[in-house]
């Protein structure tokens, strides 16, 4: 397997790990509506142990092959770098978010965890989602150059 190989499979990999957080994210949120705590404690830390996952493989690949320019054009370039952009914008804004949510949550305190959870979760989902979108965009749809 060659180094271009090795970053094409890191990326398929990665995004498995978007899309498991994403299931988990939405699990984990159907389980605190049913209040079923100790089930929805579970999926979202598998959701924290994906996303965690997910930013050491991505920063492999990374490290690995470089970034990649996508290769379609017109509204199809114009969609992938709208999504691309408020994805890892997102990204990082939520990651610090993210960790206080787990804080909170260890902290017992849970009137502020709930609290910040309702913001938190649909951007957490959007940039897992969104992730996956990236990938099939620049590795199945388009390609890259």
């Amino acid at each position: 397997m060659n180094v271009e190989q090795a970053g094409d499979t890191l990326a398929l990999v990665n995004a498995s790990l978007n899309a498991a957080s994403a299931i988990a994210l939405v699990t984990g949120f159907v389980f605190i509506r049913r209040r079923v705590v100790d089930r929805h404690r579970r999926a979202m830390l598998t959701a924290v142990g994906a996303s965690a996952l997910f930013l050491v493989f991505y920063l492999t690949r990374v490290a690995l092959t470089g970034t990649h320019e996508f290769a379609g054009q017109g509204m199809a370039r114009v969609v992938y770098l709208s999504v691309l952009v408020s994805h890892m914008i997102l990204a990082v804004l939520v990651l610090p978010f993210v960790l206080r949510i787990l804080w909170l949550a260890r902290a017992e305190r849970f009137e502020e965890h709930r609290r910040l959870a309702r913001f938190v979760f649909p951007v957490w989902a959007y940039v897992s989602v969104t992730g996956l979108v990236v990938y099939i965009l620049l590795y199945q749809v388009y390609g890259y150059v």
